[in-house]
């Protein structure tokens, strides 16, 4: 027979838990986390003690007296300034690195176009080098525990390897490995898909909180999708699941970069938006205002633009009516390029799905846009990165701190 857990099992998952919730929740008291964890105070001032003597949190008085009489409960507040992760989002048009703190404080970030033409080997030398002059920012007493990067495409799990990036060429790249070598912190680079992490952020921290069955569609040029189903991320065998844009909506349709015809993201994205609007592809730097000077001449009564985002529209809901019928989420959530052309066609998305959709699934669905805007990837990339210090966090910590991951300047 199978023993069960053993005390230092169970004071590690609960160190975790308890730092895992003012991470998500933020400050919370003593009692707060006491009633809301189910375990006795005397364990809570165990638990705060191991994470405060650890660096992860501090104890302080509340700032506001509370309407209790007597002795206020000790305030436990996550340590950002002290423990951060690098979060990279890497987009068709645009690079962001930020240095994110516990807590999900973005403490600093470095943001720049990129060329659609750029050679692999100059997006890892851009994203290594935004990384390290945050590093040296955050000072020598903060340490890194994780990092991860949002990519738009199909990323192999195991290894970190892209396999397939229609929109942004890099061959079968292990950009993880390439970008942990760079920058030479100890530490793994974990890179995945884009959508994936926008779904992640949507539920922990935007408009999903709360909802444990949702669907978090992302447009960039391309069409992503991220999957919660139960409160965990769909991920498939490999970890290719979610791969909504190329669900085929209209057999014989516009051709789709990956070779077939009539995907959804053939029929929704940037560059089809921009054809219907008879806007040159290409004409303005970053397609995501691209995008959005569509929805904007669609807003001021620009007739075809109008008709750009009826017509994307309609498609856009017959995705949307298919997958609420597949999967019965609770939300659907539009973010990146989608938010936008969601907000300028919501009319026909929510059309056709009143006609495609049974009504049984589509009754209790909500259509919202990302709360947490174009920061979802990003914001998603950092609480992947932080992962592993919120399940172990005092020996992850001193793992990190020891001499032999000391940064390289």
């Amino acid at each position: 027979m199978k023993g069960g857990p053993s005390q230092e099992d169970i004071r590690r998952h609960n160190l975790g838990t308890l730092l895992r919730f003012v991470h998500l929740r933020g400050p919370a008291s003593r009692a707060t986390l006491a009633e809301s964890l189910g375990l006795n105070r005397s364990t809570i001032m165990a638990l705060t003690a191991d994470l405060t003597a650890a660096g992860l949190v501090r104890e302080e008085l509340p700032r506001k007296p509370g309407r209790r009489a007597g002795r206020p409960s000790l305030v436990v507040r996550p340590e950002s300034t002290r423990v951060y992760v690098l979060a990279f989002d890497v987009g068709v048009d645009r690079l962001v690195v930020a240095r994110v703190g516990l807590g999900g404080e973005i403490m600093d970030r470095r943001e720049g176009t990129r060329d659609r033409d750029a050679e692999p080997g100059e997006l890892v030398g851009a994203l290594a080098a935004a990384a390290r002059s945050l590093v040296r920012k955050a000072g020598p007493a903060a340490v890194c525990v994780g990092a991860a990067a949002a990519f738009p495409g199909i990323v192999r799990r195991a290894d970190d390897t892209i396999m397939f990036g229609p929109n942004l060429d890099m061959g079968e790249m292990s950009l993880g490995d390439t970008l942990s070598r760079r920058l030479g912190l100890g530490l793994t680079v974990s890179i995945c898909n884009d959508a994936d992490l926008g779904a992640l952020a949507e539920h922990e921290r935007g408009a999903g909180v709360g909802c444990d069955n949702l669907i978090y569609l992302h447009g960039d040029v391309g069409v992503g999708g991220g999957i919660i189903v139960g409160g965990r991320l769909l991920g498939g065998e490999q970890g290719f699941g979610g791969e909504i844009g190329h669900m085929v909506v209209n057999p014989g349709g516009r051709l789709c970069s990956c070779g077939s015809k009539g995907c959804l993201e053939a029929e929704v994205g940037e560059r089809t938006l921009l054809a219907h609007a008879e806007r040159e592809e290409g004409a303005h730097p970053d397609g995501r205002a691209a995008v959005r000077a569509v929805v904007d001449a669609a807003d001021r009564g620009d007739i075809v633009a109008r008709e750009a985002l009826h017509r994307v529209g309609t498609w856009l809901g017959l995705g949307v009516a298919n997958l609420v019928n597949i999967f019965n989420p609770g939300l659907v959530v539009f973010g990146g390029t989608l938010r936008d052309v969601y907000l300028g066609s919501a009319a026909q998305v929510r059309s056709m799905l009143a006609t495609g959709a049974l009504a049984a699934p589509r009754e209790k669905v909500r259509l919202r846009t990302a709360e947490l805007g174009d920061d979802s990837t990003l914001v998603g990339a950092a609480e992947f990165a932080f992962a592993e210090v919120l399940a172990d966090p005092v020996q992850v910590l001193a793992r990190l701190r020891a001499p032999e991951n000391t940064p390289v300047s």
